[in-house]
């Protein structure tokens, strides 16, 4: 059977996207995958790198041409291309041209010098999709997380948490889990203050008022769910070998443990999309861009990550 094809988008063209493209170009097993991107940059990056330099598998979109930017240093030029892929192969997706997209790292601070003002990838492909509710998983073999909320301050996580989206996030994270371990999975939930709230001591009894009537709603439908459990140990050791998804409550409570575990290896995916999305886990990596130093390994474990659930 003919592998499904992935989208993998070029992602900011001064960053470590243009070299981490070429190394998935000449990789054997991804005969699959078409960049979203700029052939000039590409062979621009080839030629500089000592990397192989393309000889099929990308879509030349234009958006920005080889000589226009420095690598290194991304800017509103660089940032409006790297949406422009994007853009461009949620599209692909959606008229069913490519059975999933693999994006790139972009540089928020160029996205939003060029007047785009989403905070990151997963809100561009749920406002995209039209998808009527997502969240971001974090996925690898050591930890797994979710989270209810990502890219805000801290200050706002406790207003954004409800009963009903952390319950949203928990039935989210359910599907995936059943989808890629095929059996009932294991989940926790966290807390959001320190110790879980002790019994109210901490916070303004969030874990009360909203976690735990979240966690009885999925307990309800017969899920084997535990929680709120204390941030600082819930990914212990023994705990992560008994659960197969952690559910958190912001960006760094998940990202922490995941990124110190698994930062080569994890997998950034959108859920809740009509489309299937993964990504790296990692950023532009702008103070090595362009040296042919940048690890593989991340992209790689996106892209069989997204033919996996094309599959």
């Amino acid at each position: 059977m003919k592998p499904p094809l992935i989208a993998l988008t070029m992602g900011d063209p001064a960053g470590v996207g243009p070299e981490l493209c070429l190394r998935a170009l000449a990789e054997p097993g991804f005969e699959n995958v078409c960049v979203f991107g700029d052939a000039g940059v590409l062979h621009r990056c080839a030629a500089q790198t000592g990397l192989p330099a393309p000889r099929g598998g990308v879509r030349d979109l234009r958006l920005i041409g080889a000589e226009d930017f420095t690598p290194g240093r991304a800017s509103a030029v660089t940032g409006r291309a790297s949406f422009g892929y994007i853009e461009a192969a949620i599209d692909a997706a959606l008229a069913g041209e490519v059975a999933a997209v693999c994006t790139g790292p972009i540089n928020k601070e160029a996205i939003h010098t060029a007047g785009v003002k989403f905070p990151g990838h997963t809100e561009m492909f749920a406002a995209r999709t039209n998808a009527p509710r997502s969240c971001m998983m974090q996925f690898s073999p050591e930890i797994t997380c979710t989270f209810a909320t990502v890219h805000v301050g801290y200050a706002e996580v406790p207003r954004l948490l409800t009963v009903e989206r952390i319950l949203e996030v928990i039935e989210l994270t359910h599907a995936a889990m059943l989808r890629l371990h095929g059996r009932e999975p294991r989940l926790v939930v966290c807390g959001l203050n320190p110790h879980a709230g002790e019994h109210g001591l901490f916070g303004d009894r969030e874990e009360e008022r909203i976690i735990i009537p979240a966690i009885k709603a999925a307990r309800a439908r017969g899920w084997q769910i535990e929680g709120p459990l204390p941030p600082d140990t819930a990914f212990l050791p023994w705990k992560r070998a008994s659960t197969d998804a952690f559910v958190c409550m912001y960006h760094d409570q998940g990202h922490i443990p995941l990124k110190a575990l698994a930062f080569d290896s994890a997998v950034n995916t959108t859920l809740g999309l009509p489309i299937i999305r993964t990504s790296v886990d990692h950023g532009t990596a702008l103070d090595i861009a362009w040296q042919g130093k940048a690890n593989p390994g991340s992209l790689f474990a996106a892209l069989r990550l997204a033919a996996r659930l094309a599959t």
